[in-house]
């Protein structure tokens, strides 16, 4: 009698349940600021495009402008694209080398040119937005989450990039690269995680 007691209740907590969304948090104010709300609850977008953003500021205004457009535009493309494809992970391989990689870029203070900066924008804006998009399926409510997640995009560059520009003192600059160093460790440590959890 008792095991059927139980039975009955987990069965009436399991029906009274929301329903799941992929990807999105539901904040209760609107797909946008759903979007929003997801970049900035999603470390493995956080905190690529803030080392993006870092690594456009170091490299000055020009850097920083292109940024500001091209990261936020393809992570809406990627978005949108990824709208009608059935619901994915980015593994925590693949965000583990993207951070790496973007680490120590900021850490060694790459010269890279403008051109290239934009393919690397844009490269990680298709990948994450790709990721955000999918699984959401194809609605209005999507399509305006995918905004948001854009705007949250763009107001973090804007943000990192003019803070960075405007530093000329060489100690500013080097905890900059500091910053990279963390983003790299990060990578690393996900990366050791992640072979760890492949050979066991």
């Amino acid at each position: 009698m008792r095991r059927a007691a139980q039975a009955l209740a987990a069965l009436l907590i399991a029906l009274g349940c929301s329903s799941a969304r992929a990807h999105l948090q539901t904040t209760g104010m609107g797909p946008v600021y759903d979007g929003l709300m997801h970049f900035l609850t999603s470390p493995e977008d956080l905190v690529s495009a803030l080392a993006l953003a870092l690594l456009a500021g170091l490299r000055g205004v020009a850097h920083g402008r292109r940024a500001v457009f091209v990261l936020p535009a393809a992570w809406l493309v990627g978005c949108l694209g990824g709208l009608n494809a059935a619901a994915s992970v980015t593994g925590a391989l693949g965000t583990a080398f993207a951070l790496l990689v973007l680490g120590a870029l900021v850490v060694t203070d790459v010269k890279l040119s403008v051109s290239a900066l934009s393919v690397l924008a844009a490269l990680l804006g298709l990948v994450h937005g790709y990721f955000n998009g999918s699984g959401m399926g194809v609605s209005v409510a999507s399509i305006a989450a995918a905004l948001g997640v854009a705007a949250a995009v763009f107001v973090l560059v804007v943000l990192v990039a003019a803070f960075v520009t405007t530093l000329r003192a060489q100690w500013a600059r080097i905890a900059v690269r500091v910053g990279g160093s963390w983003i790299a460790a990060s990578g690393l440590l996900m990366l050791g995680w992640s072979v760890r959890a492949a050979l066991a």
